[in-house]
């Protein structure tokens, strides 16, 4: 049989027996914060079983995804290195809320192992709770088990309970012993590969109070849970969940890629690591979990990083995880098609992963491996803590990935030590992040510290009004603070990103600022300022009044985020998932889950269609008090990490957006106005930050962006000025440089007939500065003629200057002197008797003509 056929053949024969099959929920339970990973199939019934919630239908059955790789249920260090254990699995379970019992469930157990998939019986065990008599009677009458075959355990094998208080009860497991020695109950609940548990049978009928005392539930319920990757090894004869056709497909690529054979352990173990990492890592993301820095981020990138270590081992040195996503695709998207659906996704975050930690991978083996060569040379064997952190903190090394490494090289690591120094840096973290108010609300104490004159919740009257009628009902001073309850408000405390709302209370002719609020045991705590001497009473009338102004800029950026995040998955795609947000009045941040930088395009996209939106007037629908399941039918989007109640508010605009929502908002899109982008930024592996202003702040942000662009101008036309300036000053001081060549000229000299020669090659930038030149060598030669030749632009400029006595006395004209020299350079030119100019084209022939200077003023004489 195939794992497909396997799989449909269980949910067959519960469909058989009445059951409804539902499908799986997300491996990522963003209903449940206090679970990183969905890890049992019963997670999504938890509030049935906690007597929260219910279901339309009593019996039901699926194969549920399922991730363990922390707490209690951390499989982690085994994955690999056994056969049966795994980060990802499929568990088969079937549920009854209230319905059928014991009898049915161990009878239909029975059933489907022994009559449908025809498993040999005189190799099956079972176990049941020391105590529980009813299911040892229910194993020997509904069934034809070898009583032999049934054994009692205590709490630690057959006590099922979900936390410390609450729901719990005996659990009945069923065990199958593949080995030669069969029929020993020895191998039971021993640990050993030879003997397996394949199904739990979870029978709920306690209730264990604060006291840890067990009261019987008035219904009782079902829960079970098949290990699928277990049950397909049993019946397809293979030793090894590796070894069936869940994970070939898979090793089989690692192989491809590598060019090693599945053959050796030490090439079989990396490759089921990567088969086992490459399951969690694709279905966690396809469901909305990103690798990173903390909780479920930084399970899913240890686990993508173990992988990648594991690969160096194959001598699959650069990235190769994220080819392996299409293969599960092939094999698995028919049962999950979401796999299928973010299947580009999935590839694209897995890819720039691994591109990201090969980048450092070298750098910290060769750090780890220096580490070990020093403590073998001291004759350690135990890597300290600080150095297990400094790979961690420094290399991005988890802790299980040196402990991996130091294993193979016969080490351990002082995790004691490592975890210290984590705690450090969550307590500095911590201290770093205290809010603003943390002081304030640490006074507020508990109740039995207020005056109070009723035992009321305050009722939340914000959503339709900002200004309520109210009464005081409890009272407390502290320090340079009042701290009130009302019976009801309209003052909005800080929940979902949304700020708490500021105001007064207006009791008689007394003005009371509220300048923060809080909640204790459902009640609305309001912090006033107390500058003066307040006469606060409990049952005084008071007016509540929100900051209106503020409150409205607070709903136009807290309903933009809506609009913003609807168009965010539209545009980027619908792996994208709110990871935290703030909304004030002056602006709002949203963080949310995607791989890479948005281009400026994509900004231009979210933007426009945010805007096209809001200018369609489209109305609140504020859906409130609506049943947790009914909310979810709706197909309102939940917010990652947030916690919901049996009964919730959605926020719909249209068809744009629905979203689970406790905050304030608008009456319409319209009424925020104009949407605008100030940035987006990184601010997590994985995690991006988007920071935009609505209305007002939109005045504010254009009105900032002129009073820069002209401050900007000031300063570019201040810039030019000191730029002119600087220009001058430097092509006087470089002017004031070249005259000094002057100087030399006039210290050398020839005579022709007693009539003095000064002659020379300068440098000079253009024709006015060889003229300049000229000028000055007239004045100090006082008695003379000078000639000066230059370079500009590839072409020859010549300057020749003649004294006045030498004009008046000797008839000379420099003029014709400089025409007759321009011809030796292949020009022309002329001018005045005493400073005249030519240019020539043939600069190769300056210093012949500089030699025949003598020859040419000789003419004249």
């Amino acid at each position: 049989m195939t794992s497909s056929e396997i799989r449909q053949q269980f949910l067959d024969f519960f469909k058989s027996k009445e059951h409804r099959i539902v499908p799986s929920s997300p491996v990522v339970p963003f209903d449940d914060p206090t679970l990183l990973f969905t890890n049992a199939g019963m997670n999504q019934f938890k509030d049935v079983f906690l007597g929260t919630g219910t279901r339309e239908y009593r019996r039901a059955a699926d194969t549920q995804k399922c991730i363990r790789v922390s707490g209690k249920h951390n499989d982690l260090e085994e994955v690999g290195h056994d056969t049966y254990h795994h980060t990802f699995f499929e568990m088969l379970g079937n549920w009854s809320f209230g319905d059928y019992y014991k009898a049915e469930a161990i009878e239909w157990a029975w059933e489907l192992l022994t009559e449908v998939w025809k498993l040999p019986k005189e190799r099956l065990y079972a176990t049941v709770y020391r105590t529980d008599d009813e299911a040892l009677e229910f194993w020997k009458t509904k069934t034809d088990i070898n009583p032999k075959h049934i054994l009692r355990f205590d709490e630690k094998d057959n006590f099922w309970e979900m936390g410390e208080t609450g729901p719990c009860g005996p659990c009945s497991e069923i065990h199958i012993n593949l080995s030669d020695d069969y029929d020993n109950p020895k191998y039971v609940n021993a640990g050993v590969p030879e003997c397996i548990e394949i199904w739990n049978l979870v029978f709920i009928q306690y209730n264990r109070d604060e006291e840890g005392k067990l009261h019987e539930l008035p219904a009782k319920h079902v829960d079970t849970g098949m290990g699928f990757e277990r049950v397909c090894a049993v019946l397809q004869k293979k030793s090894s969940n590796y070894d069936t056709d869940v994970f070939t497909p898979l090793i089989d690529a690692v192989a491809k890629m590598s060019g090693v054979k599945y053959d050796k352990e030490e090439n079989k173990i990396p490759m089921r690591v990567i088969a086992d990492h490459i399951r969690t890592l694709t279905f966690a993301i396809a469901d909305g979990a990103v690798p990173g820095n903390d909780g479920r981020g930084y399970v899913l990138r240890r686990i993508l990083r173990r992988a990648a270590r594991y690969g160096r081992k194959l001598n699959l040195n650069k990235p190769f995880l994220f080819e392996l996503v299409k293969v599960l695709v092939v094999t698995m998207s028919s049962v999950f098609p979401e796999i299928k659906e973010k299947q580009s996704y999935v590839e694209r975050v897995i890819k720039a992963e691994e591109e990201s930690f090969n980048a450092t991978l070298d750098r910290g083996i060769e750090l780890f491996e220096d580490l070990i060569k020093g403590l073998k040379e001291s004759n350690a064997n135990v890597i300290p803590g600080e150095d297990a952190f400094m790979l961690y903190d420094t290399y991005g090394f988890p802790v299980d990935l040196t402990n991996v490494m130091a294993k193979e090289q016969g080490f351990t690591v002082d995790e004691a030590g490592f975890n210290d120094l984590m705690e450090e840096q969550r307590k500095r973290a911590r201290e770093a992040s205290k809010e603003k108010f943390a002081s304030v609300n640490i006074s507020v104490g508990d109740l039995n510290s207020f005056e109070l004159i009723e035992p009321v919740n305050s009722e939340f009257s914000g959503y339709d009004e900002l200004k309520s009628d109210s009464k005081i009902i409890g009272h407390k001073k502290d320090n340079s603070t009042d701290l009130i309850i009302l019976d009801k408000t309209p003052f909005y405390v800080e929940a979902g990103g949304q700020i708490d709302d500021l105001g007064k209370l207006i009791a008689g002719n007394t003005s009371l600022n509220v300048i923060d609020v809080t909640k204790i045991e459902n009640k609305t705590v309001h912090v006033i300022e107390n500058e003066n001497e307040n006469r606060i009473i409990p049952g005084m009338e008071v007016l509540a009044l929100v900051d209106e102004k503020r409150r409205w800029d607070i709903m136009r950026n807290h309903s933009a985020t809506h609009f913003l995040d609807a168009a965010l998955r539209k545009i980027l795609g619908t792996h994208v998932h709110q990871a935290g947000s703030y909304v004030g009045p002056d602006r709002l941040r949203f963080d949310f889950t995607h791989f890479a930088k948005l281009s400026d395009s994509e900004l231009r996209d979210i933007e426009a269609l945010v805007n096209e939106q809001l200018r369609l007037n489209i109305p609140l629908q504020h859906h409130r008090n609506v049943p947790f399941d009914v909310a979810k039918k709706m197909g309102a989007l939940m917010f990652f990490g947030d916690k919901y109640g049996d009964f919730v508010n959605v926020v719909q605009f249209g068809d744009f957006s629905m979203e689970f929502c406790g905050g304030t908002h608008v009456k319409n899109s319209s009424q925020i106005g104009l949407f605008k982008i100030i940035s987006e930024s990184s601010i997590a592996s994985g995690v991006r930050r988007i920071e935009a202003v609505t209305g007002e702040g939109v005045e504010h942000f254009i009105l900032s962006q002129i009073n820069n662009l002209k401050q900007s101008e000031e300063r570019i036309a201040l810039l030019l000025d000191e730029k002119k300036k600087l220009e001058k000053d430097i092509s006087e001081f470089k002017l004031k440089e070249k005259l000094g060549q002057i100087d030399s000229v006039v210290s050398k000299s020839t005579e022709v007939n007693g009539i003095k020669i000064y002659k020379a090659k300068v440098n000079a930038d253009n024709m006015d500065e060889l003229k300049y030149f000229g000028d000055e060598l007239r004045n100090k030669i006082k008695h003379g003629i000078g000639v000066l030749f230059t370079e500009v632009e590839g072409k020859v400029g010549i300057v020749c200057v003649v004294s006045d006595d030498l004009i008046k006395e000797k008839k000379l004209s420099a003029g014709k002197i400089v025409g007759e020299l321009a011809k030796l350079v292949g020009g022309g030119g002329g001018g005045r008797p005493h400073l005249a100019t030519a240019g020539g084209k043939d600069i190769s022939q300056i210093p012949s003509a500089l030699g025949e200077v003598e020859q040419v003023v000789g003419k004249f004489i």
